[in-house]
């Protein structure tokens, strides 16, 4: 099929129109992906700067702390209950303990 010459001068006509259209479609992707890229820049430096919320702060150092306090105090009744139950067995079988043996000592020259 030929092209006859009112179609040329048509397409003549067009073809600045055409070229128009192209390049601004190629200038509005690159143009919309530098807005995309900016907005994932400014969102990955908001994210940088911003302080992250510890998670679970219920169970950090004061948990440590509860538990420390816990075990101190649990050995205190521990050996205080150990004590009470030999001094029961010494007074059954009847043997007399010193309160001061073994706790110092004595080192002469």
């Amino acid at each position: 099929m030929a092209i006859a010459p009112i179609d040329l001068q048509t397409i003549f006509s067009q073809v600045d129109k055409v070229g128009k259209t192209q390049a601004a479609q190629k200038e509005g992707q690159a143009l919309q992906q530098a807005i995309q890229g900016a907005h994932i820049q400014k969102k990955t430096e908001e994210q940088i700067r911003q302080v992250n919320e510890a998670q679970n702060t219920g169970e950090g150092a004061d948990k440590i702390n509860d538990h420390s306090q816990r075990h101190n105090s649990g050995s205190g009744n521990e050996k205080k209950r150990k004590e009470e139950e030999e001094q029961e067995e010494e007074k059954k079988l009847g043997v007399l303990r010193d309160p001061y043996l073994g706790n110092k000592i004595d080192i002469r020259l």
